[in-house]
């Protein structure tokens, strides 16, 4: 079956001829992209987040097959909701679902069910998949959409996420879905997503997790960021560096009520 587009001509441009105009302005050239376990990317409209986002995945490489993890905005589906078989359009053509790590992911990884419903309107997972495609035409994906969890659910899901990637055999990047702190003041959304943002940078899972809960900091994709981070520890993680750091106010002038978005590397 294939997933259709929910937010093209929203989020993102709606015809092939605009969306590879704007990703080739947004994606800078003669940058020296690195192999990486995972990212953090950000994933609201491109007029907002996607320079954030582009400086970022211009300074990676993208191996045959990507994970991505986004958060389910919407409530809808399962709480762990794996993409079934089939393919994902954008306006950039078809991207397959990789089958042999789905089966294997179902394989190892705790809560995980085979849904679509979860997928159907959730935009975190979609606006990643026009970059990915515009940079490796051939990709083939595995899309994971999950709601809430307590970290201990989450190391468990992230385990097992490491070991069907291990038994894959092949390079997988594992891209987390989030935006940063919504709708405050630009310092104080800078200052709180400081806080996160040092969490995530020394590949403090759990402490990422327990520090927005604790400092009610906004990170959609807190929990999506959390199964990337304790997966690639897992496979071999050792360091992250953050590429960019901006909010809403950058682009709209407005500082009073903005999202802040942020782009991580880990490797």
């Amino acid at each position: 079956m294939q997933r259709k587009p929910a937010v093209a001509g929203q989020f993102y441009p709606g015809s092939e001829h605009k969306l590879r105009a704007a990703l080739s302005r947004l994606i800078p050239e003669n940058l020296l992209p690195i192999p990486v376990k995972g990212i953090i990317s950000p994933h609201a409209g491109y007029m907002y987040s996607g320079a954030i986002a582009g400086q970022l995945y211009g300074r990676i490489t993208i191996p045959d097959t990507v994970l991505i993890i986004g958060p389910n905005h919407h409530g809808a589906g399962e709480a762990v909701a794996l993409y079934p078989d089939g393919e994902w359009l954008t306006p950039l053509g078809t991207t397959v679902i990789n089958s042999r790590l789905n089966s294997l992911l179902l394989q190892h990884g705790p809560y995980l069910r085979s849904d679509r419903i979860a997928h159907q309107d959730e935009h975190s997972l979609e606006v990643q998949l026009p970059f990915i495609q515009y940079l490796s035409p051939d990709v083939t994906i595995s899309a994971l959409c999950i709601g809430h969890g307590d970290y201990p659910s989450l190391r468990d899901i992230a385990h097992g996420i490491a070991a069907a990637i291990r038994e894959f055999g092949e390079d997988v990047l594992i891209i987390a879905s989030s935006d940063m702190t919504h709708y405050e003041s630009a310092d104080s959304a800078r200052l709180k997503d400081e806080m996160a943002l040092e969490r995530a940078l020394v590949l403090d899972g759990k402490g990422l997790l327990e520090i927005c809960h604790s400092r009610r900091i906004t990170m959609c994709g807190v929990v999506p960021a959390t199964v990337m981070i304790e997966a690639a520890l897992q496979l071999g993680a050792r360091q992250a560096d953050l590429v960019a750091y901006g909010n809403s106010g950058d682009v709209s002038g407005d500082n009073e009520q903005v999202v802040g978005y942020a782009a991580v590397r880990v490797y």
